[in-house]
């Protein structure tokens, strides 16, 4: 099969379209036909050597994917041969045409839902409701302000969020992200770039300040965003590229917390809740996954590019 490659950490040119042997499914594993493959910031970080647990060299990047079951090991009882499926990692990674995996790492995907969706579910939507419930601990009727609301992460989260009955405001830095959020039902959407972001959305919450607070870039929006939460309030880091100063005292007097989110993090009981509600939330179509781009798998290089571009709106997907 071909698959890309990574022999040694570095810039994205690392990657590389090569051939390598199939892979062959132990007694509780599947052997997945990739239709699609999503593509991540954490796989730019795992890539260029800058994240806590990196894989032994060479290895094939990817957590996300959805294709085919081909084949199943012997102790395999839930899936079949020609199953539709969506990928929550793998043992082999998903930037290849077929991706081993674990028998608890694959999704059931609806008929509805197209492969290249499909490839943007784990990492996305399993982040954000780790982020809003399991982590800051949403109640319906809370204000949530999700600070970069386009990305991939950001749809997820409005999406959770709305039909979980919070009432939701984002931000974004483009017209058409701004767009993207308002449609999947933010209450109000805030240009990031404004100086005044952070007053419209104060207003937004009758002064109150926001109970759950998601940040997508905690580098560049935390420090003055803490000054947003509420009393007992939460704000919650899903993603940052640097450093941050911020003031203690924003959340002294606010009683807030501060917590960061990983689902590699998840214990079993946590894992298998996320699992539950992936499933339930495909199949009675709260989770709409958006696309915002399709590549061929041998472009990767160009698509880790692309998904650390400003203005993100939605999901890059590679295409075997």
């Amino acid at each position: 099969m071909k698959a890309i490659r990574v022999h040694a950490f570095g810039e994205p040119e690392v990657m590389r379209w090569e051939e390598v042997p199939d892979p062959e499914p132990g007694p509780d594993q599947l052997l997945v036909r990739i239709k699609a493959a999503g593509v991540n910031p954490l796989d730019t970080y795992i890539r260029s050597g800058r994240f806590g647990v990196l894989p032994d060299l060479p290895y094939t990047p990817g957590q996300d994917g959805a294709g085919v079951v081909e084949r199943v090991g012997a102790a395999v009882s839930h899936r079949k041969p020609g199953d539709r499926v969506y990928l929550g990692g793998s043992v082999t990674g998903t930037y290849a045409e077929l991706a081993l995996c674990e028998k608890e790492q694959t999704g059931v995907l609806p008929e509805a839902v197209s492969f290249a969706q499909g490839a943007g579910i784990f990492i996305p939507y399993a982040t954000a409701y780790r982020a809003l419930f399991q982590k800051a601990r949403a109640l319906a009727s809370e204000s949530v302000f999700i600070h970069g609301g386009s990305g991939a992460v950001g749809i997820a989260a409005i999406q959770w969020a709305t039909a979980a009955g919070c009432r939701v405001a984002a931000s974004a830095g483009t017209v058409d992200g701004r767009k993207v959020a308002r449609e999947q039902g933010a209450e109000l959407v805030v240009d990031h770039h404004s100086e005044t972001h952070g007053e419209e959305v104060r207003e937004w919450t009758k002064g109150e300040g926001v109970a759950v607070l998601l940040e997508m870039l905690a580098n560049v929006h935390l420090g003055r965003d803490l000054q947003l939460l509420a009393v007992g309030g939460r704000a919650v880091v899903i993603g940052s590229r640097g450093s941050v100063e911020i003031d203690p005292r924003a959340l002294l007097s606010r009683e807030a917390c501060l917590l960061g989110v990983s689902i590699f993090r998840a214990s079993e009981k946590e894992r298998a809740s996320l699992r539950a509600a992936l499933d339930a939330g495909l199949a009675n179509g709260t989770l709409r996954p958006i696309v915002r781009q399709e590549l061929p798998l041998e472009q990767a290089p160009m698509a880790h590019r692309r998904v650390l571009e400003p203005g993100a709106l939605g999901k890059i997907v590679l295409i075997p």
